[in-house]
Protein backbone atom coordinates (compact mmCIF):
# COMPACT_ATOMS: atom_id res chain seq x y z
CA UNK A 1 0.00 0.00 0.00
CA UNK A 2 1.30 3.47 -1.13
CA UNK A 3 1.30 6.42 1.04
CA UNK A 4 1.47 9.97 0.99
CA UNK A 5 1.72 12.76 3.55
CA UNK A 6 1.65 16.59 4.03
CA UNK A 7 5.74 16.18 4.09
CA UNK A 8 6.00 14.43 0.92
CA UNK A 9 3.91 16.86 -0.24
CA UNK A 10 6.52 19.95 0.66
CA UNK A 11 9.37 17.31 0.03
CA UNK A 12 7.95 17.24 -3.80
CA UNK A 13 7.76 21.11 -4.49
CA UNK A 14 10.84 21.40 -3.21
CA UNK A 15 12.24 19.05 -5.71
CA UNK A 16 10.94 16.30 -7.35
CA UNK A 17 14.48 14.86 -7.62
CA UNK A 18 14.64 14.74 -3.61
CA UNK A 19 11.74 13.28 -3.48
CA UNK A 20 12.39 10.02 -5.83
CA UNK A 21 15.77 9.56 -3.99
CA UNK A 22 14.40 9.38 -0.73
CA UNK A 23 10.40 7.65 -1.59
CA UNK A 24 11.38 5.51 -4.72
CA UNK A 25 15.23 5.07 -4.46
CA UNK A 26 15.34 4.61 -0.38
CA UNK A 27 18.39 6.76 -0.47
CA UNK A 28 17.40 9.45 2.68
CA UNK A 29 20.30 9.47 5.32
CA UNK A 30 18.97 12.06 7.20
CA UNK A 31 17.63 10.87 10.92
CA UNK A 32 17.58 14.34 12.76
CA UNK A 33 19.89 17.11 13.52
CA UNK A 34 19.40 19.32 16.72
CA UNK A 35 16.42 21.54 15.30
CA UNK A 36 14.06 18.18 14.77
CA UNK A 37 15.75 16.54 18.24
CA UNK A 38 14.27 19.85 20.09
CA UNK A 39 11.25 20.12 18.33
CA UNK A 40 10.39 16.68 18.93
CA UNK A 41 11.07 16.53 22.31
CA UNK A 42 9.03 20.06 22.80
CA UNK A 43 6.01 18.09 21.73
CA UNK A 44 6.28 15.14 23.92
CA UNK A 45 6.21 17.05 26.81
CA UNK A 46 3.44 19.62 26.18
CA UNK A 47 1.48 17.08 24.89
CA UNK A 48 1.89 14.95 27.83
CA UNK A 49 0.85 18.14 30.18
CA UNK A 50 -2.10 18.74 28.05
CA UNK A 51 -3.38 14.98 28.26
CA UNK A 52 -2.85 15.45 32.14
CA UNK A 53 -4.44 18.78 32.09
CA UNK A 54 -7.85 17.38 29.87
CA UNK A 55 -7.74 13.75 31.38
CA UNK A 56 -7.02 14.47 34.71
CA UNK A 57 -6.98 18.21 36.27
CA UNK A 58 -5.40 21.01 35.79
CA UNK A 59 -3.51 20.75 39.26
CA UNK A 60 -2.37 17.07 37.97
CA UNK A 61 -0.68 18.95 35.17
CA UNK A 62 0.93 21.31 36.83
CA UNK A 63 2.52 19.01 39.28
CA UNK A 64 4.71 17.39 36.49
CA UNK A 65 8.00 18.14 36.20
CA UNK A 66 8.64 19.79 32.67
CA UNK A 67 11.37 20.77 32.70
CA UNK A 68 12.99 17.22 33.85
CA UNK A 69 10.99 15.59 30.95
CA UNK A 70 12.25 17.83 28.35
CA UNK A 71 15.51 16.52 29.53
CA UNK A 72 14.90 12.95 29.52
CA UNK A 73 13.00 13.32 26.08
CA UNK A 74 16.24 15.53 24.53
CA UNK A 75 18.59 12.90 25.70
CA UNK A 76 16.51 10.11 24.31
CA UNK A 77 15.87 11.94 20.78
CA UNK A 78 19.53 12.74 20.65
CA UNK A 79 20.73 9.00 21.34
CA UNK A 80 17.95 7.73 18.93
CA UNK A 81 19.93 9.89 16.04
CA UNK A 82 22.71 8.92 16.89
CA UNK A 83 22.18 4.84 16.88
CA UNK A 84 20.79 5.63 13.12
CA UNK A 85 23.25 8.01 11.60
CA UNK A 86 27.23 8.28 11.82
CA UNK A 87 27.59 11.67 13.05
CA UNK A 88 26.51 13.65 16.05
CA UNK A 89 22.98 15.32 15.48
CA UNK A 90 24.29 18.05 17.40
CA UNK A 91 27.41 19.63 19.93
CA UNK A 92 26.75 19.51 23.58
CA UNK A 93 26.95 23.64 23.63
CA UNK A 94 23.78 23.35 21.24
CA UNK A 95 22.24 20.86 23.66
CA UNK A 96 22.36 23.33 26.70
CA UNK A 97 21.35 26.05 24.61
CA UNK A 98 18.52 24.83 23.35
CA UNK A 99 17.85 23.34 26.66
CA UNK A 100 17.92 26.77 28.30
CA UNK A 101 15.42 27.85 25.45
CA UNK A 102 13.22 25.00 26.06
CA UNK A 103 13.06 26.24 29.69
CA UNK A 104 11.64 29.62 29.02
CA UNK A 105 9.29 28.20 26.49
CA UNK A 106 8.00 25.96 29.07
CA UNK A 107 7.79 28.74 31.84
CA UNK A 108 6.07 31.44 29.69
CA UNK A 109 3.30 28.18 28.70
CA UNK A 110 3.37 27.33 32.07
CA UNK A 111 2.26 31.50 32.99
CA UNK A 112 -0.19 31.65 30.10
CA UNK A 113 -1.51 28.59 29.26
CA UNK A 114 -5.27 29.65 29.97
CA UNK A 115 -4.91 31.98 26.70
CA UNK A 116 -4.22 28.99 24.03
CA UNK A 117 -5.67 25.93 25.93
CA UNK A 118 -8.95 26.21 28.06
CA UNK A 119 -10.16 23.56 30.39
CA UNK A 120 -13.58 24.50 31.24
CA UNK A 121 -16.11 23.09 28.59
CA UNK A 122 -13.44 22.05 26.73
CA UNK A 123 -12.15 18.12 25.94
CA UNK A 124 -9.23 16.41 24.50
CA UNK A 125 -9.71 14.64 21.35
CA UNK A 126 -6.94 13.50 20.45
CA UNK A 127 -2.92 13.56 20.87
CA UNK A 128 -0.92 12.69 17.61
CA UNK A 129 -4.41 11.81 16.40
CA UNK A 130 -4.03 9.51 13.13
CA UNK A 131 -5.45 10.08 10.26
CA UNK A 132 -5.38 7.40 7.40
CA UNK A 133 -7.98 7.46 4.36
CA UNK A 134 -7.58 5.88 1.01
CA UNK A 135 -7.40 8.18 -1.78
CA UNK A 136 -7.17 6.01 -4.61
CA UNK A 137 -6.41 2.24 -5.26
CA UNK A 138 -3.46 0.87 -3.17
CA UNK A 139 -2.88 4.57 -2.06
CA UNK A 140 -3.43 6.19 1.29
CA UNK A 141 -3.56 9.51 3.15
CA UNK A 142 -1.03 9.24 6.48
CA UNK A 143 -0.89 12.08 9.09
CA UNK A 144 -0.91 12.84 12.35
CA UNK A 145 -2.61 15.76 14.31
CA UNK A 146 -0.56 17.08 17.12
CA UNK A 147 -3.85 18.23 19.56
CA UNK A 148 -7.40 18.41 18.76
CA UNK A 149 -9.71 19.06 20.85
CA UNK A 150 -13.70 19.62 21.30
CA UNK A 151 -15.97 22.01 23.14
CA UNK A 152 -18.18 20.54 24.61
CA UNK A 153 -21.18 22.72 24.21
CA UNK A 154 -20.64 23.95 20.53
CA UNK A 155 -19.36 20.64 18.95
CA UNK A 156 -16.77 23.03 17.61
CA UNK A 157 -13.55 21.45 16.77
CA UNK A 158 -10.11 23.00 16.80
CA UNK A 159 -6.70 20.83 15.22
CA UNK A 160 -3.46 22.61 16.85
CA UNK A 161 -0.20 22.16 15.17
CA UNK A 162 2.71 22.59 17.32
CA UNK A 163 5.30 24.26 15.45
CA UNK A 164 9.04 25.00 17.47
CA UNK A 165 10.61 27.58 15.53
CA UNK A 166 14.20 29.88 16.40
CA UNK A 167 12.19 33.42 16.15
CA UNK A 168 7.89 34.65 15.35
CA UNK A 169 6.73 33.34 12.07
CA UNK A 170 6.34 36.63 9.73
CA UNK A 171 4.58 37.20 7.05
CA UNK A 172 7.08 35.29 4.84
CA UNK A 173 6.05 32.02 6.55
CA UNK A 174 2.59 32.98 7.13
CA UNK A 175 1.91 33.39 3.09
CA UNK A 176 4.10 30.46 2.62
CA UNK A 177 1.40 28.36 0.55
CA UNK A 178 3.01 24.40 1.67
CA UNK A 179 2.86 25.76 5.37
CA UNK A 180 -0.53 26.36 5.37
CA UNK A 181 -1.62 23.84 3.60
CA UNK A 182 -0.73 21.50 6.25
CA UNK A 183 -3.74 22.61 8.62
CA UNK A 184 -6.10 22.95 4.89
CA UNK A 185 -5.31 19.44 4.90
CA UNK A 186 -6.00 18.65 7.75
CA UNK A 187 -9.39 20.13 8.10
CA UNK A 188 -10.46 18.55 4.77
CA UNK A 189 -9.78 15.08 5.87
CA UNK A 190 -10.69 15.33 9.84
CA UNK A 191 -14.59 16.26 8.17
CA UNK A 192 -14.15 13.57 5.72
CA UNK A 193 -13.48 10.76 8.05
CA UNK A 194 -15.03 12.11 11.18
CA UNK A 195 -17.95 13.21 9.48
CA UNK A 196 -17.77 16.68 10.62
CA UNK A 197 -19.14 19.83 9.31
CA UNK A 198 -15.99 21.97 7.74
CA UNK A 199 -17.43 25.51 9.47
CA UNK A 200 -17.14 23.57 13.01
CA UNK A 201 -13.40 22.92 12.93
CA UNK A 202 -10.59 25.80 13.76
CA UNK A 203 -7.12 25.18 12.34
CA UNK A 204 -3.82 27.22 13.72
CA UNK A 205 -0.53 26.88 14.69
CA UNK A 206 0.61 27.64 17.85
CA UNK A 207 4.31 28.58 17.10
CA UNK A 208 7.17 28.07 20.24
CA UNK A 209 9.86 30.18 19.65
CA UNK A 210 13.63 30.01 21.25
CA UNK A 211 14.56 33.17 21.01
CA UNK A 212 12.65 36.84 21.36
CA UNK A 213 14.07 40.06 21.27
CA UNK A 214 15.96 41.33 24.21
CA UNK A 215 14.71 45.11 23.81
CA UNK A 216 11.12 46.08 23.92
CA UNK A 217 8.72 48.36 24.88
CA UNK A 218 6.13 45.63 24.90
CA UNK A 219 5.94 42.02 26.35
CA UNK A 220 7.15 39.72 23.67
CA UNK A 221 5.49 36.21 23.96
CA UNK A 222 7.39 33.16 23.69
CA UNK A 223 4.04 31.51 22.11
CA UNK A 224 2.56 32.70 18.53
CA UNK A 225 -0.74 31.31 17.66
CA UNK A 226 -1.12 31.83 13.90
CA UNK A 227 -4.72 30.53 12.16
CA UNK A 228 -4.49 30.58 8.46
CA UNK A 229 -7.71 31.73 5.59
CA UNK A 230 -9.09 28.35 5.74
CA UNK A 231 -12.38 28.80 3.84
CA UNK A 232 -13.99 26.71 1.07
CA UNK A 233 -11.61 28.36 -1.81
CA UNK A 234 -8.28 27.88 0.50
CA UNK A 235 -9.07 24.53 1.20
CA UNK A 236 -10.28 23.75 -3.22
CA UNK A 237 -7.07 25.26 -4.17
CA UNK A 238 -4.96 23.34 -1.96
CA UNK A 239 -6.82 20.26 -2.88
CA UNK A 240 -6.20 20.65 -6.49
CA UNK A 241 -2.49 20.94 -5.63
CA UNK A 242 -2.15 17.95 -3.80
CA UNK A 243 -4.17 15.73 -6.11
CA UNK A 244 -1.89 16.67 -8.84
CA UNK A 245 0.89 15.69 -6.50
CA UNK A 246 -0.66 12.59 -6.06
CA UNK A 247 -1.49 12.09 -9.71
CA UNK A 248 2.02 13.20 -10.56
CA UNK A 249 3.49 10.28 -8.54
CA UNK A 250 1.17 7.75 -8.58
CA UNK A 251 -0.63 5.35 -11.48
CA UNK A 252 -4.12 4.28 -11.50
CA UNK A 253 -3.33 1.25 -9.97
CA UNK A 254 -1.31 2.48 -6.69
CA UNK A 255 2.39 1.76 -8.29
CA UNK A 256 4.82 4.62 -8.51
CA UNK A 257 5.88 6.45 -11.29
CA UNK A 258 9.55 5.06 -12.22
CA UNK A 259 9.54 5.81 -16.08
CA UNK A 260 9.40 9.61 -16.26
CA UNK A 261 11.72 12.45 -15.22
CA UNK A 262 11.80 14.36 -11.81
CA UNK A 263 13.80 16.99 -12.40
CA UNK A 264 16.01 18.75 -9.57
CA UNK A 265 15.25 22.44 -7.92
CA UNK A 266 19.11 23.95 -7.71
CA UNK A 267 18.64 26.93 -5.69
CA UNK A 268 20.12 28.25 -2.45
CA UNK A 269 18.45 25.42 -0.47
CA UNK A 270 20.46 22.31 -1.63
CA UNK A 271 23.08 22.98 0.56
CA UNK A 272 20.67 22.10 3.12
CA UNK A 273 19.86 18.80 1.19
CA UNK A 274 21.21 15.45 2.50
CA UNK A 275 21.55 14.53 -1.13
CA UNK A 276 24.58 17.97 -2.04
CA UNK A 277 27.72 16.88 -2.63
CA UNK A 278 26.86 12.80 -3.26
CA UNK A 279 26.59 11.18 -6.73
CA UNK A 280 22.99 11.15 -6.54
CA UNK A 281 22.40 14.74 -7.80
CA UNK A 282 24.54 16.75 -10.04
CA UNK A 283 23.77 19.74 -9.38
CA UNK A 284 25.41 19.51 -5.64
CA UNK A 285 27.88 16.72 -6.73
CA UNK A 286 31.84 17.78 -6.07
CA UNK A 287 33.37 17.98 -9.46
Amino acid sequence: MGHVSHSQFVSYNECNLKWKLRYIDKLGTFTGNIHTLFGTAMHTTIQTYLTEMYDKSIGAAESLDLNGMLKTEMTKEFTKIRENQETLPCSQDEMVEFYQDGLAILEHFRKHRGKYFMKKNYELVGIELPITMKLQKNVQLMSYLDVVIRNKISGRITIIDLKTSTRSWTDFHKKNFYKKAQLLLYKQFYSEKFNVPLDKITVEFLILKRKIAKKSDFPISRLQRFEPSNGKPSINKTMKAFTEFREAIYDEEGNHKTNREYNASPGKACTFCEFYNTEHCKWGKKL
